[in-house]
């Protein structure tokens, strides 16, 4: 059996962590993940759980439609929003075969206040962990999640186990 996973994204922390948690859920199944560049109609950085949320379910929503006017229909459909809630950054996992949904958000990372108050003033995380630790286009490698553990953590290895948390409901469909 094989499926195709579309990801909302083209960001290859985002691709990985899809397709790490895929192979860990279903190890039976063969899996083809592709990312596909998808608008999340909100703030580049998000500043709430709620806007984060709705830039989830935007993107995934964008994504459905995206392949279904290429003719390109997936399996699965996933989309992560990082955002900002309460000075720690996170992200929101949504999911979707078309029959059931999943949803899960990440854990949670402190942020230095010098990030935080670089956020407020509208500039994407991303950039802000570029320019404080000296480093080129981390959001696509570690991640600050990365950076600030030291790298005994990865944007990746937090977002996969997420993943995993939003395939609850294909997981153990008789509860959904």
């Amino acid at each position: 059996m094989s499926w195709q996973i579309a990801v909302a994204s083209t960001n290859p922390a985002k691709i990985n962590a899809v397709r790490e948690a895929f192979a860990l859920a279903f190890p039976d199944v063969q899996c083809h993940v592709g990312g596909y560049k998808t608008e999340s109609g909100v703030a580049a950085q998000p500043m709430s759980s709620a806007e984060t949320l709705l830039g989830a379910d935007n993107r995934l929503h964008n994504l459905q439609l995206q392949l279904q006017l290429q003719l390109q229909p997936a399996d699965f459909y996933v989309a992560i929003e990082a955002g900002l809630d309460d000075g720690m950054t996170f992200a929101w996992m949504r999911i979707t075969d078309g029959k059931r949904d999943g949803r899960a958000r990440s854990a949670s990372l402190q942020l230095p206040a010098v990030a935080v108050q670089r956020l407020e003033q509208g500039d994407e995380l991303g950039d802000v962990m570029d320019d404080l630790f000296g480093t080129q286009n981390i959001k696509q490698a570690g991640g600050a999640i990365g950076l600030l553990t030291q790298h005994k953590l990865s944007r990746s290895s937090v977002y996969q186990q997420a993943l995993i948390l939003a395939l609850i409901p294909f997981l153990s469909p008789d509860w959904f």
